[in-house]
């Protein structure tokens, strides 16, 4: 499979949300040796080109307010950036957002939108996967995003050493202010 660099669309939740999630990601990560990262929905993977990310951002931000999505549960695969994760309910927001940033960033990539907040990015045996989410409980009813983020990532991200290299190239608050 070829690697790319790529630019990915992450949104981020507020800031409960974010505290309650990367505290589960801090926690497994500790526990499985695994990288730590930022609790996001990816909602657009594209073209690395920062100009586009930017504007993006802009538009995205000035378009959307808070978007709240409803978690389904836990969820496990054998896919690295999947390994254990919260699947999300679609949501006409988020269909509207990805739409707004895929042609913002003018970008006619074949990203499928499966909204899901990841916990663990590590190889795990199945057994090992399943016991682990079946013991996290989210007990949230919705979960509100107030921020959106461009990341320059390679893809398919493979790694602890890949998901280290991730880089921020922009930011914006959902009520369209840069941060």
């Amino acid at each position: 499979m070829t690697r790319q660099t790529v630019i990915a669309y992450w949104l981020i939740p507020s800031e409960a949300a974010h505290r309650f999630f990367q505290r589960i990601i801090n926690d497994l990560a500790r526990r499985y040796d695994a990288p730590v990262f930022e609790p996001h929905v990816t909602i657009h993977v594209g073209a690395d080109r920062a100009d586009a990310a930017q504007n993006a951002l802009g538009d995205g931000a000035r378009e959307c307010q808070l978007i709240g999505l409803t978690p389904l549960g836990i969820d496990q695969s054998d896919e690295f950036i999947k390994t254990l994760f919260v699947q999300f309910a679609m949501s006409a927001e988020l269909r509207e957002i990805n739409d707004i940033i895929r042609e913002a960033a003018n970008d006619s990539s074949q990203y499928e939108l499966k909204p899901h907040l990841s916990l663990l990015y590590k190889k795990l045996t199945a057994a090992t996967r399943r016991e682990v989410a079946a013991s996290i409980n989210v007990a949230l009813s919705e979960v509100s995003f107030d921020a959106i983020k461009a990341v320059r990532c390679v893809s398919p991200t493979q790694s602890g050493a890949d998901v280290e290299a991730w880089r921020v190239v922009a930011a914006a608050s959902l009520s369209g202010d840069r941060v």
